[in-house]
């Protein structure tokens, strides 16, 4: 981030406040702000991959830190928090979730959807990435199965009332109406 965005940080973080340009000041004292960074994620991914400790991988963490952030700025964080690298079972986890909201969306446009197992893994496979984590599973959803839904939609093949299930077979997703 750019070195005003820091010295705005460092004043809610040391005085609890924030005084914007025309002299408006914002009081801080009782707010709990959370920062996310990916400083060191790919030293977490090795380390996780080489079966290292817990606290080798919060040293290494803390080195990136301290070469990305100046130390003023450092001092004024009470905690850092490491989260694990995210593995399969818990990307399967994730993808199911955002296919049960496109379920639940789906059903307000009066169409039950139904996805396979096979969608499900190929989803995972398409929207995981070791350093990006799972942030390009929505898009990937979005490309591969809203997108697609939504043409069948607007084309007609689909209408409300209709049960349709989604699979995955021979490298395409496959769109199918259920007989009634």
């Amino acid at each position: 981030a750019h070195r005003d965005v820091f010295n705005v940080l460092l004043q809610v973080l040391d005085d609890g406040r924030l005084t914007d340009s025309l002299g408006h000041t914002v009081d801080f004292t009782n707010t709990l702000v959370v920062m996310t960074s990916n400083v060191g994620s790919q030293m977490i991914q090795e380390i996780t991959k080489e079966k290292g400790s817990d606290e080798e991988i919060r040293e290494a963490v803390q080195e990136s830190l301290a070469t990305r952030f100046l130390p003023e700025f450092l001092n004024r964080i009470d905690e850092t928090i490491i989260f694990h690298p995210l593995d399969e079972r818990h990307i399967h986890r994730i993808v199911s979730f955002q296919l049960e909201q496109l379920v639940k969306q789906s059903h307000k446009a009066g169409i039950t959807l139904q996805c396979s197992e096979a969608v499900v893994d190929e989803i995972a496979r398409l929207g995981y990435d070791p350093m990006y984590g799972a942030r390009p599973l929505k898009r990937v959803i979005q490309q591969q199965l809203q997108n697609e839904l939504a043409k069948e939609l607007l084309g007609g093949e689909f209408t409300e009332g209709d049960q349709v299930t989604v699979d995955f077979k021979q490298d395409e997703f496959l769109f199918s109406k259920q007989a009634d």
